[in-house]
C-alpha cells in the first residue's frame, strides 16, 4: 500500500492496481474509511406492554396452577376464562428477560478431565495395566487378559486370563500382584482406562485400603495408557502367537511361555535393548558396564573400524513418563522473562509424582510367574 500511495500520482490508480493485482475498492477504501455512524437506541413500540402490564402477566406466569405450564398453554386457559393478556411469545419474551427460561430436557454436561502427568524414576511407582481379548476357537469366543506393566522397567509384574471381565478377578490379581512386589502403602500409582473392572467400586476400595493411589485416562483419549496398549502389541505381534486359542487352557499355556519371553529375553528398545526383568531388578548397570568392556575390548584390537572414535557408555533413562509436561515455547519463555523484569516472583510447582523415590532395597521375588486362575 505504501508503494501503491507513492506512484499513484504519475500512474494512475487502476493502471497500478492491475499490476500488484489488486482492488481499487481497497485502495478506495483505506484512503477514505467509511464512518460509521452512531446507533440509535430503538424506540419502544407504541403497541409494547407498559412495564406494570408486563409485570401483572410475569405475576400471573408465576402462580400455582401456571407456574409449570407452557406459555400456549396459559394463554388457552386464559382465554377460556374470558382473560387476555398478551401473546404467547410476548409470554416467552417476558420470562426470557427475567431469566427464566432454559432447555426442558437436562442436557449432558461433560466434566473437564484433567491429563494424567505419571513419572517414575524407580521399579514399583508407576503400574499401568489393562485388559485384552485373545480370539477363542470360535466366532464371538474371546477369552481376557489382564496385564499389570511397571512402566519403569516395562516388567509385567502380574497377569491374569479369564473367560470374562470382571472387578472381583481385577480386585485378586492386583492384591496378589501387590503382596508378590512387596509394595508399601503410598508408594505405588495405578493407572488404568476407564472400563468396568478398572472403575468398579470393588477394586477402588482394595486400591484405598492397600495405599495405593489410582489414576485414569481421559475419556476418548487413545493415548493416555501407551505402555499398556505397546505391551500388547508387542504380545501379539511375537512369533509364538497364534491365530486363535483352542481352550482356557492352551491360552494360559502359550501366555505363560510368552511373559517368561517378554520378561527375560525380549531386548526393550526404550531400555537400552535390556531385558525388563535386568531393569526391573537392579541389574541395568551391571549389564551396560560389561557391554561397554565388551566395545572397548573390541576398539583396542581395531580401532579403525569405529568411525566415530571410542563407544561411549550407554545410560538408562531416568524416569518414563506418561504424558510429560510440555516444554515452554518462546512466548512463554518471554512472558517469563518480562515478568522476572518486572520483579514478579516465580514460584516453582512441586511435582507430586515427582517426589517418588525409588527403593532402596527390593524385596527379592519370584522369578516365574504366577497365574491366578
Amino acid at each position: 500500500m505504501l508503494a501503491l500511495v507513492e506512484v499513484t500520482p504519475e500512474l494512475g490508480t487502476a493502471p497500478v492496481c492491475r499490476a500488484l493485482g489488486l482492488a481499487r475498492a481497497t485502495v478506495y477504501r483505506r484512503r477514505h474509511p467509511p464512518t460509521r455512524r452512531p446507533q440509535r437506541p430503538r424506540p419502544t413500540p407504541a403497541r409494547a406492554l407498559a412495564p406494570s402490564e408486563r409485570q401483572a402477566v410475569l405475576d400471573v406466569l408465576h402462580t400455582e396452577p401456571f407456574c409449570d405450564r407452557s406459555p400456549q398453554e396459559v394463554h388457552a386457559t386464559l382465554l377460556e376464562r374470558g382473560r387476555y393478556l398478551c401473546s404467547p411469545r410476548t409470554m416467552y419474551r417476558i420470562l426470557a428477560s427475567n431469566h427464566e427460561v432454559r432447555e426442558r430436557r437436562d442436557q449432558l454436561r461433560h466434566p473437564q478431565y484433567a491429563k494424567p502427568e505419571l513419572m517414575a524414576s524407580g521399579p514399583n511407582q508407576v503400574w499401568s495395566w489393562d485388559i485384552t481379548k485373545l480370539k477363542g476357537p470360535a466366532k464371538w469366543v474371546y477369552y481376557y487378559l489382564y496385564v499389570i506393566l511397571d512402566i519403569f522397567s516395562r516388567y509385567a509384574v502380574g497377569w491374569l486370563l479369564a473367560q470374562h471381565e470382571n472387578a472381583g478377578l481385577a480386585q485378586r490379581l492386583v492384591r496378589e500382584t501387590c503382596t508378590k512386589q512387596g509394595v508399601e502403602p503410598g508408594q505405588l500409582i495405578l493407572h488404568a482406562d476407564r472400563g468396568a473392572p478398572m472403575t468398579s467400586k470393588t477394586l477402588s476400595q482394595l486400591l484405598a485400603d492397600l495405599g495405593v493411589e489410582k489414576t485414569h485416562s481421559r475419556p476418548h483419549v487413545s493415548d493416555d495408557n501407551p505402555f499398556s496398549e505397546s505391551q500388547f502389541k508387542t504380545l501379539k505381534y511375537s512369533p509364538g502367537f497364534p491365530d486363535r486359542f483352542g481352550s482356557p487352557e492352551h491360552a494360559r499355556e502359550v501366555s505363560q511361555v510368552l511373559f517368561n519371553w517378554y520378561n527375560h529375553e525380549h531386548h526393550h528398545s526404550a531400555l537400552c535393548y535390556l531385558t525388563p526383568a535386568v531393569v526391573h531388578y537392579g541389574r541395568a548397570e551391571v549389564v551396560l558396564g560389561e557391554r561397554h568392556r565388551v566395545q572397548l575390548a573390541a576398539y583396542r584390537e581395531h580401532p579403525e573400524r569405529f568411525v566415530n572414535g571410542p563407544p561411549k557408555p550407554q545410560e538408562l533413562s531416568e524416569a518414563a513418563w506418561i504424558n510429560p509436561p510440555e516444554k515452554p515455547t518462546h512466548q512463554d519463555a518471554a512472558a517469563t522473562a518480562q515478568m522476572d523484569s518486572a520483579d514478579f516472583r516465580v514460584v516453582p510447582v512441586v511435582n507430586t509424582y515427582a517426589s517418588l523415590t525409588r527403593p532402596e532395597a527390593l524385596k527379592p521375588l519370584d522369578q516365574t510367574e504366577r497365574v491366578v486362575h
